[in-house]
């Protein structure tokens, strides 16, 4: 699973987002302070870290030109409290990947999180292909089959798909499908998410009305099962 390094002061926000990223079978190494950062970034190899702007021994900022003047490519989302477009301009060019302004929704947080290390191609490998039943989907390549024939599938149907692959069994909301497909804050009536999965399930199960791959818990969402 994926690797987060959380460097934030604030130990009550700390432990939301640690709580929240593990929920979501992320990986999660903390640290309190700047100084001691790179350190821990050295010795864990995280796949991504977000970093405080304001911390104790050294700021975010310091942390960021220092990572990336020692030739280290992690990907950074800063958080930072501060409204001055400097401040974020600034972070951008020491190196950082991305910011997020405090205070922040965790669901946009991890939205990011995930779009970032789709982007750099850090998501675990064990999701970059899918076999189940007589389908094999390789999200890396964005390619999809049955029966050893070419399945023809939507970015979102992709991306939904993925998404279910990832909770490993877990029920993923309709909020969750939306926050993570569409993107926060996005309106959208439910019945659309409903309408592409019905799509895929025409397109990946024997029986589409009795499905065995992508199910529905009702009041809940959906869930993947092999």
């Amino acid at each position: 699973m994926p690797r987060i390094l959380l460097v934030e002061d604030d130990e009550a926000l700390a432990r939301v987002m640690e709580f929240n990223l593990r929920r979501e079978k992320f990986d999660v190494v903390r640290a309190r302070r700047g100084d001691t950062a790179i350190d821990v970034i050295l010795r864990t190899e995280p796949d991504l870290v977000t970093l405080d702007v304001m911390l104790p021994g050294m700021s975010g900022l310091d942390v960021c030109r220092e990572i990336r003047r020692r030739g280290i490519d992690v990907p950074v989302i800063m958080l930072t409290a501060r409204g001055e477009e400097f401040d974020r301009v600034l972070g951008l060019e020491l190196g950082a990947d991305d910011y997020v302004a405090k205070p922040f929704s965790v669901r946009e947080l991890i939205a990011r999180i995930r779009a970032r290390l789709r982007r750099d191609g850090r998501q675990s490998s064990s999701f970059a292909t899918c076999r189940f039943g007589n389908n094999e989907v390789d999200f890396g390549r964005f390619t999809a089959t049955r029966d050893g024939h070419a399945v023809d599938l939507t970015a979102k149907e992709f991306a939904i798909l993925q998404l279910l692959v990832r909770a490993q069994g877990e029920v993923v909301s309709r909020d969750r499908i939306l926050d993570e497909v569409w993107g926060a804050g996005e309106m959208l009536d439910s019945r659309r998410i409903d309408t592409h999965i019905v799509n895929l399930r025409r397109k990946f199960e024997d029986d589409p009305a009795n499905p065995r791959f992508i199910l529905t818990v009702y009041g809940e969402g959906y869930r993947f099962a092999r």
